[in-house]
């Protein structure tokens, strides 16, 4: 998994675009607001070189040599990679741009561009891919405390958090009534539950780290439908 490590890396502004004199432009506006970036060439370079360790978003270029930015984009989806994407390109190719915000780019922007504006959507990328993170440690927490539970406990468990009451809990399983009351206790004192809408959330939590690829799922908010 590539959430919860214990020493977080300072947020990188990952900037790929084969024209130097833009990549060193780029780079000088991030480091004037303080933001630590690294540049590359190519999509293959950034590729050889990132890991999804490493927090942060994409300043990408949509028209590079080899692989094009939409075919990095869409690399990344398929490793689970959620990265925050901004586009950018010195082209109007609207029909491409689509595309790139429905595959979850937080933004397309069209060269030139105020400084302001790049900077805003950095800021902003930055944000989302923190929150992020930390929802991901957040669920793999919950999903290693789940991990402890014994197969009984876990089927009262998912039997709990549906509502069920302890007497038909018990009626269903076949055994006491104080049997699934000393089960459930288990499971509170397990999962450092005090209530019932805790275990509910935690259940919602797991069900989302089940269906999600580390650090996977549509990257932008402003996606196009």
């Amino acid at each position: 998994m590539h959430y919860g490590q214990s020493a977080v890396p300072k947020p990188t502004v990952f900037i790929v675009d084969n024209d130097s004199s833009m990549r060193t432009s780029l780079a000088w506006l991030m480091e004037s607001a303080d933001l630590a970036t690294e540049t590359f060439e190519t999509a293959e370079e950034f590729l050889e070189r990132y890991t999804p360790d490493q927090p942060g978003c994409l300043v990408l270029d949509l028209r590079l040599p080899g692989m094009s930015g939409v075919a990095l984009q869409e690399e990344l989806r398929k490793r689970g990679i959620a990265l925050p994407i901004i586009m950018i390109s010195g082209f109007a190719d609207v029909d491409t741009a689509v595309r790139a915000l429905k595959r979850g780019a937080l933004d397309f922007i069209e060269k030139p561009f105020p400084d302001a504006v790049l900077l805003e959507r950095v800021h902003e990328a930055l944000l989302l891919d923190e929150h992020r993170r930390r929802d991901w440690a957040a669920r793999e927490r919950v999903a290693a405390r789940l991990a402890r539970l014994t197969a009984r406990e876990r089927a009262v468990f998912d039997q709990v958090v549906l509502g069920k009451a302890n007497k038909v809990v018990a009626i269903e399983f076949g055994i006491s009534e104080k049997t699934v009351e000393a089960h459930r206790a288990r499971v509170m004192h397990k999962l450092g539950a005090s209530s019932l809408a805790e275990l509910v959330r935690m259940d919602l939590q797991a069900h989302t780290f089940s269906r999600e690829p580390a650090f996977a799922g549509s990257l932008g908010d402003r996606a196009v439908a």
